[in-house]
């Protein structure tokens, strides 16, 4: 579709109009020669000395060129556009943070996969979070690991290959071997307010209690729900565990509780898979749609067509004066 983009332009077509109506002609001074007798011939001649113009007559193609130039000009102010067909685009409205433990307690093998193989619990978990991430194609995912301490593996990203990559990367002990949750709910805190989105889920993967956060897992959880930051606590591993390995299981349900979560408790890979599946109902994927129509800049070919009009004339010009001047010779 042809249109212009700015058509209050067009109100400038008049004004040569304007300026030959208003205005007087242009005066050029010329030399002159005096005359003794110029009185003498004012009495002969009855006329009086005034102040003149010669205007020089157009041609007839002049007459065409002259005002079809300032209408290209004109239209080129104006810049043409050629907008082609709507194009839409679609994007997730939702940014997913997960949380994984890789403290040492993740090592142990008490999971199992469809053909009776034992897995390590990080494994169990790396496994579920590939079926997880591919139901979750448009969302924006980011992977923060933690044990020590809580560190960025992935910002949020919508390349789910390479956020799948850096998971596989992700190994026991590689942040340490204790427990900070609350610093990791802290961590994903930021990375929350830092982004656009205002649609924000931390899903935090864990095995034992908090045993090195600075800030206090449910302290972390409140400052969360007043950023609408809604957490999915998956405890993994078994409840009758004691010592550092033990789960605080109500540590982890009041967190989901104070943020307008959900608790979910893992004791096998099929409890981590239904977690997810209950999570995927919970939080449904939503949707960004742009549209827009790309616009095409056409003014060029007017001005184009303007420079090429005029030096096609003055050329026709310059040899129909070069053939009357040859003739003449």
């Amino acid at each position: 579709m042809f249109e212009f983009a700015f058509p209050i332009a067009f109100l400038a077509f008049p004004l040569p109009l304007l300026v030959y109506w208003l205005l007087p002609p242009y005066r050029a001074p010329r030399p002159s020669v005096q005359v003794p007798f110029f009185q003498r011939l004012i009495d002969v001649s009855g006329e009086q000395p005034q102040r003149g113009a010669v205007v020089m007559q157009r041609i007839v193609m002049q007459r065409v060129l002259l005002p079809l130039g300032w209408l290209l000009l004109v239209c080129a102010m104006a810049r043409p556009e050629w907008v082609g067909e709507p194009i839409t685009m679609t994007k997730s409205a939702r940014d997913l943070m997960v949380a994984v433990d890789l403290s040492g307690s993740m090592e142990a093998r008490d999971f199992s996969d469809s053909e009776g193989r034992n897995l390590s619990r990080l494994e169990a978990v790396k496994r579920v979070l590939r079926e997880f991430v591919t139901a979750r194609e448009h969302d924006r995912l980011g992977l923060i690991l933690f044990g020590d301490a809580a560190f960025l593996q992935a910002p949020f990203t919508e390349d789910h290959d390479a956020w799948l990559a850096l998971l596989e990367e992700s190994d026991i002990g590689m942040a340490g071997q204790s427990t900070s949750f609350g610093d990791a709910i802290g961590l994903a805190i930021k990375l929350f307010l830092a982004g656009e989105s205002d649609n924000r889920v931390l899903i935090v993967l864990t095995d034992g209690n908090d045993t090195g956060s600075k800030v206090p897992p449910i302290d972390a959880a409140k400052i969360a729900a007043t950023h609408d930051i809604r957490i999915y606590t998956i405890a993994i591993g078994d409840p009758e565990t004691v010592g550092e390995e033990a789960l605080d299981l109500e540590t982890l349900e009041r967190v989901a509780e104070v943020s307008n979560g959900g608790y979910f408790q893992a004791l096998d890979r099929a409890d981590i898979e239904s977690a997810y599946q209950r999570i995927n109902e919970l939080e449904p994927q939503e949707f960004e749609t742009l549209s827009y129509r790309p616009r095409t800049g056409l003014f060029h070919w007017f001005v184009g067509a303007t420079l090429i009009m005029y030096v096609v004339f003055h050329n026709l010009m310059a040899l129909m004066l070069w053939r009357r001047r040859g003739v003449n010779v």
